[in-house]
């Protein structure tokens, strides 16, 4: 009798072994997708699509997180992640020298504002100031530029200096600088601690600006062509979540800001539809080639996949 109890104590033992096992075959049999990020408000889609794909059987996300652009653009060009959220001007000069990566979706619309200090009084005023951006090729550059225009001015009309986003709303507040645009949350950082004000929100100035892209190696796309596809779809969908709760969740997660900065920043940012058009992309190239960013940059058709 006991040799017979202990027989089928054995046997289920073995059987949830094996269903064990199987669970994590199942798990394991999920491709796997290294998306490189830095903690800003503009990565927020793929970091909702890493939280809703985490138990998904076909496709997970693995994030790799970066402190900034040069670093993440190292990493993205050189092959070590499979596709990055990124300032979609750098990904533009990378596809320009040679690297192999596609863009293949928006990563928000709008989201950037201009931050001054508290005496500055219009655009106009920005004559003769010190004005910061996160790097010569990006939409804050862009920005500012379309700022200076609306007021009669040019770039050569400020001192523009390259600033690491999470210096700027203490440079601010120091007066080492007049004002800054940057990725979010840290516009609304200098509001917060009361550093500065919105001069201009980029819908001022350039409605459904193009900023941060999703992009993907194209050897990511060509060699493991159902999973991007389906992680692009996954993409787009989690964009379309983020509803004012989840993106305000997901952020709190990510990217360790206080409740009072997430409030203000989310408020001048969308998720919804994030299809790069033609249309969208060619505005973006013609600002690219008048503010002096690139003389020529890559046509839609060699840099944009669409068809996903």
């Amino acid at each position: 009798m006991k040799r017979i109890l202990l027989l089928t104590s054995l046997l289920i033992v073995t059987c949830f072994a094996f269903v064990g096992c199987g669970s994590a075959k199942a798990s394991e049999s999920a491709e796997t997708v290294k998306i490189a990020y830095l903690p800003i408000t503009h990565s927020l889609a793929a970091l909702e699509e890493a939280e809703e794909l985490a138990s998904n059987d076909k496709v997970r996300v693995e994030l790799v997180k970066y402190g900034s652009w040069p670093e993440l653009l190292d990493a993205l060009n050189s092959g070590q992640v499979d596709g990055a959220s990124v300032l979609i001007e750098l990904a533009m000069k990378s596809k320009a020298e040679g690297v192999g990566i596609k863009a293949v979706a928006l990563g928000h619309k709008d989201g950037n504002v201009i931050i001054v200090s508290n005496d500055v009084k219009d655009g106009a005023d920005l004559k003769g100031k010190t004005v910061a951006i996160p790097h010569r090729q990006s939409s804050h550059n862009i920005l500012v530029n379309d700022a200076l225009a609306k007021n009669g001015l040019t770039i050569e009309d400020i001192n523009v200096v390259e600033l690491a986003p999470t210096e700027m709303p203490s440079a601010l507040a120091a007066g080492t600088i007049d004002g800054y645009c940057v990725a979010e949350p840290f516009g609304a950082m200098g509001v917060s601690i009361g550093a500065g004000k919105v001069l201009y929100t980029s819908e001022e100035l350039w409605e459904d600006s193009v900023c941060c892209a999703l992009v993907l190696t194209d050897d990511f796309i060509d060699n493991h062509s159902d999973t991007a596809k389906a992680f692009v779809e996954g993409y787009k969908t989690a964009g379309n979540n983020l509803d004012a709760d989840t993106a305000k969740s997901v952020a709190k997660k990510y990217l360790n800001q206080k409740d009072d900065v997430l409030d203000i920043s989310l408020k001048w940012i969308s998720y919804d539809d994030l299809e790069i058009t033609e249309e969208q992309y060619n505005e973006l190239a013609e600002k690219v080639k008048a503010y002096g960013l690139s003389d020529n940059p890559p046509a839609y058709d060699d840099f944009v996949k669409s068809d996903f």
